[in-house]
């Protein structure tokens, strides 16, 4: 068994999957949510059976304490009340180069424009580039749509590093793809004591 991961922010907590989380992940799956709209919308949303089986994967998961080794995807919660608020996870870009890209979800509207992905985000970048030394590089990956997105890799100090224009259809409008990313020694320059201490003063 892995050890459980746990990183506190100021507001918010980085930390393994819970069965109490499940009800609200299930809630916010559903095909008719907002964020939808924001995250990779040319997708589309999950069918019904689709999320419940896919929640049903992760009890199993939970229940067994089968956690992948780094994590994939962690769960955001608020610091006090422990509920659930998101998720935040990283994906192959390149095996042979480890490169992974990051992302995050909050999906209560109401949670939005908080600062709190500032927050997630800035914490999971510094586990991953802490806890696998291999890694030079992290990505994010989005759409010139995401205003919000595009915002949030700025802050953090993710260079823009391609732009595929008109490369994705959203409602029926052309976006362009963008690609940004930060290597180690960028980050570690950026927060020389830590993003914890010198992004939240912890």
């Amino acid at each position: 068994m892995s050890q459980m991961v746990e990183i506190r922010g100021c507001r918010i907590r980085l930390r393994d999957w819970t069965l109490e989380d499940l009800p609200a992940y299930k809630h916010w799956r559903q095909p008719h949510q907002e964020w939808y709209r924001h995250d990779g919308p040319w997708w589309g949303p999950p069918r019904v059976e689709t999320v419940d089986a896919m929640i049903e994967k992760l009890r199993k998961a939970i229940l067994d304490e089968d956690w992948l080794v780094p994590r994939r995807q962690v769960v955001i919660a608020d610091l006090a009340t422990a509920q659930f608020i998101g998720t935040t996870n990283w994906n192959w870009e390149c095996k042979e180069t480890h490169w992974r890209t990051v992302g995050i979800d909050i999906y209560d509207p109401r949670n939005w424009g908080k600062g709190l992905g500032f927050e997630a985000l800035g914490l999971w970048t510094e586990h991953l580039f802490d806890s696998l030394p291999q890694i030079v590089r992290l990505g994010i990956d989005t759409w010139s749509g995401n205003v919000r997105m595009v915002g949030l890799a700025r802050k953090l100090g993710y260079l823009e590093e391609a732009c595929y224009r008109k490369a994705l259809i959203v409602e029926g409008e052309y976006y362009d793809e963008v690609g940004y990313g930060i290597l180690r020694e960028e980050w570690k320059g950026r927060y020389p004591n830590g993003f914890a201490a010198d992004a939240l003063g912890l």
